[in-house]
């Protein structure tokens, strides 16, 4: 009888030992699903936009794709419409040719500006030292114009560790910068990881600007500097004009990052947290 009591602890054990390794087994299965889904999520996300055509950049582009369009009016107007839309064409083409400087406008003339710097910079500079410091700032333009130059972003200016940048419309912005920040995570340079991993705070807003001499000016510049203010470092955050703008299919998610007071704007404004699509949650 003791034997027997012994011989069904033990096997009570052995089961025991099973159940907890298939639980574990299982659970590190689910970690690799969930890790696949999500790297399936990103290369659809990113062929969805290589095979995206890309936005017309100079007027000579612009002009051809209205070719096309004209003939197609062709068929659908006759001629009167063709004559009639020919020189709707001709006058947008030579208002176009004057205002190249607004390249990056969209067509209903909004530019979707894009803000970053690094978080506790000054504090980071005083810590490494300039010339390690000037090392930490090759590395950060380096990768950050890798993702601007990858959504066909246009770097207006620099100073220092800030960026701004000029996108065609919200959702390259918004993708460009969860690229930034994953990037960032991801990344294996040493200048980039020195003391502590470097953390980049983003904001982007769109609307209506000023263009003048390559650079943008006007209250939405000024707000989607303050959306940039008020991440954290590692955040995206996105004014309600973007929110408004990206389409249902977009491939990024938003989440409700409440109304905060902007400096020097008045009201309130909501904001939203940008994350790449499937990781809301």
């Amino acid at each position: 009888m003791t034997l027997a009591v012994v011989l069904l602890a033990a096997l009570s054990a052995v089961l025991a030992a099973a159940v907890a390794a298939l639980a574990l087994c299982l659970s590190a299965a689910r970690r690799r699903e969930r890790a696949a889904r999500r790297r399936i999520a990103v290369l659809e996300a990113d062929l969805d936009v290589a095979l995206r055509p890309r936005p017309a950049a100079t007027p000579a582009e612009r002009a051809v794709r209205r070719v096309v369009r004209t003939a197609t009016r062709v068929r659908e107007q006759g001629v009167a419409g063709l004559l009639q839309s020919s020189l709707e064409d001709l006058q947008a083409w030579a208002a176009e040719q004057q205002q190249s400087v607004a390249s990056m406008a969209s067509s209903d003339g909004r530019v979707t500006l894009l803000f970053s710097d690094i978080e506790g910079s000054t504090r980071l500079n005083e810590r490494l030292g300039d010339a390690t410091w000037v090392r930490v700032l090759q590395a950060h333009d380096t990768l950050l114009r890798a993702r601007i130059e990858r959504y066909r972003g246009q770097v207006v200016k620099t100073a220092g560790d800030g960026f701004m940048v000029a996108f065609r419309d919200p959702e390259a912005a918004c993708r460009a910068a969860v690229g930034v920040q994953r990037d960032l995570k991801r990344t294996l340079d040493p200048r980039l990881r020195l003391v502590a991993p470097v953390r980049v705070r983003i904001g982007i807003h769109t609307g209506p600007v000023v263009a003048r001499d390559g650079d943008y000016f006007g209250r939405n510049v000024a707000m989607a500097a303050r959306v940039a203010d008020t991440a954290q470092g590692g955040e995206v955050l996105a004014s309600e004009a973007v929110r408004a703008a990206l389409d249902d299919d977009a491939a990024v998610d938003l989440v409700e990052a409440g109304e905060v007071g902007l400096k020097g704007l008045p009201g309130v404004h909501a904001l939203w947290r940008v994350l790449p699509r499937g990781e809301v949650g």
